[in-house]
């Protein structure tokens, strides 16, 4: 023993020598232990009493979990503190900046509310069945990952949960790139500055505004995964790539790429097997768990042009110049130029581990959805770690004494990249969101107090991510009209008679569009004001008044 530990175990109470006073044992009892007889003075202990020579007893567990983070601090180098305080900023920017944004009511039931709805309901150990979308949570996307955050709800049930884990995973995403480049650029300084390139892309901070999105997690995650399988780390390795597939049914979009590169530079057995495993798990996420739950193994062929996979392949082939002309069209290169620009394409030197990105970007481009193929939006965070490991990878190709000089010149691209496209305090995006202390923000706080906990509610989009933590809400105009609703788009413009009639309250803007008005004013007369101010009304189902039909459709 040494240290605190040493000088502690030989200290006797009364004698600084350490000769216990006349009369008393010099026995020293460690607080943090226990016992093992029932109370009495072990026979051993009574002969030490006699003999007047102390006993030691060996520090506790959390005695030595203090000396190990004490050791473990101590040694960290001045680089690795930057890290860990560039991560941290990160951490807490968007961790503030997104809870603004939603006290604000920046945030909707697509997709915040639901999440925060569904994760909820596993806290209480309910069903995951999100009301506000007509679905079982893990039957819209496998988000597994998700259980990991219902023990923290039952210590913090608030969105900010989602949110501040949102930040942390996508900011820690920034540790596997720097123990990457420490190694293979062999100097912690540049290893910092490619971890603060990584966290610089675009794709990341608007993530993390975009509401809430699993998504999130892969950054930290494929990050992992691709690091453990450059250092040959199998163990770690399996356990990221295990975590990675719980994120969602399509990750084997980017673990497969993973395997093959992996069967053709590391292990083709662990290759292989990766491969395998995660086909494996995408057919059982959609093909069981999905189809069991929405009826279908996809809601998401549609977004493959040309009338599907099939549509498609068969258009490439017949009619390839109608493929390049959908390739080109709506600002799709530039999509591909937003994403690798920020690592200054010095990825083209070695391109093998950047490629893993490759399907989930070439999908991306080829998608007819609109979200998919701009960087503001989620889906485009999973290619990040790939390139930046792949920029990482083809440094080390680059002569060491040149190395400094490319690296420097990523840096600068890296932030006039994020001034131009981020959503960084530098970029020049302006953010347009309201200020937690918005007035309307505020009237809303101020008119929710009347409606209970219990209540089953219809509510404004806006207002939904406020009420989530309730086994029955939903987006008005469901139930009362379907929109968005539920697996089955047959129901679309029917009503929920059963749903519709357990609605006990309603909120609603002051301020209605068209079609909001529409909709309400087929089934106010069933309701009566309770509460209102300059900008929202709450209303309670008067049990007197039966609900009025839905008029027909017209024509």
């Amino acid at each position: 023993m040494t240290g605190p530990d040493k000088e502690w175990a030989l200290t006797v109470a009364g004698s600084p020598g350490g000769a216990a006073p006349a009369g008393f044992a010099s026995t020293v009892v460690d607080p943090g232990a226990e016992t093992a007889t029932g109370g009495g003075e072990s026979a051993a202990a009574g002969e030490t009493a006699l003999s007047g020579e102390p006993t030691t007893v060996a520090p506790s567990w959390a005695a030595r979990a203090r000396a190990e983070l004490d050791r473990r601090l101590r040694a960290l180098t001045p680089w690795q503190l930057m890290l860990v305080g560039i991560v941290a900023a990160y951490v807490a920017y968007f961790t503030k900046l997104s809870l603004d944004i939603h006290h604000g009511l920046g945030t909707s039931s697509y997709d915040s509310a639901l999440y925060d709805q569904g994760i909820w309901l596993m806290s209480r150990f309910e069903a995951p069945f999100v009301t506000l979308m007509g679905r079982n949570l893990m039957g819209d996307h496998t988000s597994f990952i998700l259980v990991a955050l219902v023990p923290f709800y039952w210590l913090f049930p608030a969105a900010g949960t989602m949110f501040f884990a949102q930040s942390l995973a996508i900011g820690a995403g920034a540790i596997p790139v720097f123990l990457y480049a420490r190694k293979r650029l062999e100097s912690e300084g540049m290893a910092v500055v490619l971890a603060a390139v990584y966290l610089l892309h675009p794709a990341l901070g608007w993530t993390n505004l975009e509401n809430f999105h699993p998504d999130s997690f892969l950054g930290v995650l494929v990050g992992f995964a691709i690091y453990a399988a450059l250092e040959r780390h199998w163990r770690m390795y399996v356990v990221f790539v295990v975590l990675a597939l719980l994120v969602k049914e399509d990750v084997s979009l980017i673990i497969v790429p993973l395997g093959v590169w992996v069967a053709l530079r590391r292990d083709r057995r662990i290759g292989v097997l990766t491969i395998v495993g995660s086909l494996a798990v995408m057919a059982v996420a959609m093909l069981v768990v999905m189809r069991s739950l929405i009826g279908v193994a996809t809601r998401n062929a549609w977004r493959v042009p040309f009338g599907g996979p099939g549509g498609f392949l068969s258009t490439a082939f017949e009619r390839p110049g109608d493929v390049v002309d959908h390739l080109r069209s709506d600002g799709r290169p530039w999509y591909v130029w937003q994403m690798l620009t920020p690592f200054a394409w010095v990825m083209a030197r070695a391109p093998e581990v950047a490629l893993i990105g490759g399907v989930v970007l070439a999908t991306n481009v080829v998608s007819t959805f609109w979200y998919q193929y701009h960087v503001q939006y989620h889906y485009s965070l999973v290619i990040v770690p790939a390139l930046a490991l792949g920029t990482v990878y083809a440094l080390g190709k680059v002569r060491p004494h040149a190395r400094r000089h490319v690296v420097g010149g990523l840096a600068v691209v890296s932030l006039y990249t994020a001034f131009l496209w981020g959503p960084l305090p530098f970029s020049r995006n302006e953010l347009a969101y309201w200020a937690p202390d918005h007035p309307v923000a505020e009237q809303l706080r101020d008119v929710l107090d009347v409606v209970p906990g219990a209540a089953v509610v219809a509510a404004h989009y806006r207002v939904t991510p406020h009420m989530a933590h309730r086994t029955e809400i939903y987006q008005f105009p469901v139930p009362f009209r379907v929109v968005l609703y539920g697996p089955d788009i047959s129901l679309e413009g029917s009503r929920l008679d059963d749903i519709a009639e357990r609605i006990e309250y309603v909120v609603l803007t002051v301020s209605k569009d068209e079609e909001m008005q529409r909709d309400w004013d087929v089934v106010d007369d069933a309701f009566e004001l309770v509460e209102s101010n300059e900008s929202w009304e709450v209303y309670r189902r008067d049990p007197d008044t039966p609900l009025p039909p839905l008029p027909a459709p017209e024509g």
